[in-house]
């Protein structure tokens, strides 16, 4: 049997999991609060939450999977892309149980890892998708559609050229001053509201790539123009603006990804990233897949924001083709995934 301990700290979630196999064991997150009065993560907040956080939360990730350390085969831990505070928490944390255990250390890039939380073993998690297939990978950091092979190989086809879709959620969100963070506030919104409300315009862009920079100023002027009318706009349009913005943005989404389904003749659909938890989205993908003969997959909620199971995961494939990394390695920022 294999054990891989799963680190994941490339943000404010300092998250610990162990898989036999592929299977889950446990998968514990400790989310830091603290930058909620921030309206945004701060980085130096961040790195010290998570050294505060890594030891108990890997603790009790080993107690919930019913293991001691010793039975460990390997350690994974997220190298990237992040906060590079954050992330050199753990990975010298990663490093040192590893060294003290004697067992190896494997990388594993911080986007691959949400692709491949398809692949693990959970209730949650029904079928797992057949190669090749699309992945629609949505952050608030990152846009991208992969083509994926296998678990060592895939390809960027489609990118955001500047903003990512998770951004315009929270940017529109904190242009209508609703709560950190916004995007679940979006969500919660355009449940009750009327999406064909408000229209905004939607970026040509070539190929399979997305521009989101455009939207965002897009919305803003409008609510500007709207607010030297009437000051209560906003409070008085809530869920409609929301319900709208979220429209457009998964519009968007989706026109790309069925334009890379039909350029590549693939009708193997996954999404992935903590936008993926967006019900919007959700349902739109899954009315599309209805009307053009996709098989869908779609990650269980838990496992669609930052948790270190998908890290674990990752790794596991890793394991198998013994790609073990350095005590010598170093974390990044912006991704090297190409």
């Amino acid at each position: 049997m294999t054990y891989i301990l799963g680190i994941e700290s490339s943000c404010d979630d300092t998250s610990a999991a162990v898989i036999k196999n592929t299977r889950v064991l446990s998968n514990i997150i400790a989310n830091q609060s603290v930058h909620s009065s921030y309206g945004g993560v701060v980085p130096e907040l961040a790195s010290r939450a998570h050294q505060q956080n890594i030891i108990p939360v890997v603790d009790v990730a080993l107690k919930q999977a019913n293991i001691s350390k010793n039975q460990l085969s390997a350690i994974a831990f997220t190298r990237g892309p992040g906060l590079l505070g954050s992330l050199l928490v753990g990975t010298s944390f990663t490093k040192s149980l590893a060294l003290a255990l004697d067992i190896p250390i494997i990388e594993v890039d911080h986007l691959k890892a949400h692709i491949l939380a398809h692949f693990l073993d959970d209730d949650e998690m029904i079928n797992t998708p057949g190669f090749p297939f699309l992945c629609l990978t949505v952050s608030g950091g990152h846009t991208q559609i992969v083509k994926v092979s296998s678990p060592s190989d895939m390809e960027i086809i489609g990118e955001t050229i500047d903003d990512a879709a998770g951004e315009a959620f929270d940017k529109s969100a904190k242009i209508m001053s609703l709560p950190y963070p916004g995007g679940p506030e979006i969500d919660k919104l355009a449940r009750i509201g009327n999406s064909s409300a408000f229209s905004f315009p939607k970026p040509k862009i070539p190929d399979l790539n997305y521009s989101f920079s455009g939207l965002k100023t897009s919305f803003l002027y409008f609510l500007r123009d709207k607010l030297k009318v009437d000051d209560d706009f906003i409070e008085n349009n809530k869920a409609d603006l929301a319900a709208s913005i979220q429209f457009t943005i998964i519009d968007i989404l989706l026109d790309k990804l069925k334009k890379a389904a039909k350029v590549t003749g693939i009708s193997e659909i996954a999404i992935a990233g903590g936008v993926s938890a967006n019900s919007g989205l959700r349902s739109a993908i899954t009315q599309t897949a209805a009307d053009l003969g996709w098989r869908i997959h779609i990650p269980g909620i838990k496992f669609t924001t930052d948790n270190a199971a998908m890290i674990a995961i990752a790794g596991y494939f890793k394991y198998q083709d013994k790609d073990f990394s350095t005590q010598d390695i170093t974390p990044y920022a912006r991704s090297k995934f190409q």
